[in-house]
């Protein structure tokens, strides 16, 4: 199956911005028909919706200061990072993790998800700091079929178009046929969470890789046609300010919690993408 597709640039999604209501008036615009998919980030509507936390206000515990100075430095640094054929720019960058925001970070992990996801590297249970100002961290949605649900009502209601919204992390899944595992938990069926063990056993058997369907709404779809859709959507919208906060503070030219609201805001943001099934 093939797909035409267009990544929608928009402002970067502040707290309390009416995605919604953006999202109706964008799709007017575009002239969409029934049968279209829409894919959506999941930290975009997160954000939106004011579901965050400032990291700099929690207070680490032990197994969040230990995690941050020797799990992270040293087992991802010289032993799992290389497993996982993480980029030599990346495990460099672990082996100088930063102690005291990393464990803040590491807290958070800990308390909203467990122990187990703080063991991780980037896939923390979907909790994310990339593209966010400071010390914000984005949570995960806590209901995303209910917002899939409402986006796709709000469409039908305001456009009178059918069509199948799709929410998406970046984190990553990964896939082997019929075999699929996720870091983190998700609503679709057939994802099995697996926390650090799926991101080791992804990356060191080099399962095929793809951004992670959170939860989607509309026509049936099968799980192979979620990922690829998903994998085409994250080529399409790219990764805003960086792909980690050390690129991110790279491209600003500051300090990691250094990044503000006006420098997201100056860089292109591309949250929906609409796809359509191409005819042969």
């Amino acid at each position: 199956m093939r797909y035409l597709a267009k990544a929608i640039r928009s402002r970067y999604w502040t707290p309390g911005f009416d995605y919604k209501k953006f999202i109706v008036y964008v799709l007017s615009r575009l002239g969409v028909r029934d049968g279209d998919i829409i894919v959506l980030s999941e930290k975009a509507i997160s954000v939106a919706e004011g579901n965050i936390v400032n990291e700099s206000r929690i207070k680490p515990g032990i197994s969040a200061r230990l995690i941050a100075r020797i799990w992270m430095r040293y087992m991802w640094g010289y032993i799992l990072g290389i497993l996982c054929r993480l980029s030599w720019r990346t495990i460099y960058n672990l082996r100088s993790y930063p102690v005291e925001l990393g464990a803040r970070h590491k807290q958070l992990v800990i308390e909203k998800v467990g122990p187990l996801a703080a063991l991780c590297f980037g896939s923390e249970g979907g909790i994310d700091v990339t593209n966010l100002p400071y010390s914000y961290a984005s949570l995960p949605l806590k209901d995303p079929v209910k917002i899939a649900e409402e986006i796709r009502d709000a469409i039908r209601k305001y456009l009178g178009k059918n069509l199948t919204v799709v929410i998406v992390d970046s984190d990553r899944c990964y896939s082997w046929r019929s075999f699929c595992i996720s870091p983190r938990k998700t609503f679709v069926k057939g994802i099995k969470s697996g926390g650090i063990f799926a991101y080791i056993l992804g990356n060191v058997l080099r399962l095929r890789s793809s951004p992670t369907p959170v939860a989607f709404s509309g026509s049936v779809m099968s799980l192979e046609e979620l990922l690829k859709i998903s994998r085409i959507a994250e080529k399409m919208r790219g990764f805003g300010a960086g792909r980690d906060v050390w690129e991110m503070a790279r491209r600003f030219e500051t300090t990691i919690d250094g990044v503000t609201w006006n420098m997201l805001m100056r860089v292109p943001h591309y949250p929906i993408v609409i796809m359509r099934r191409a005819v042969d």
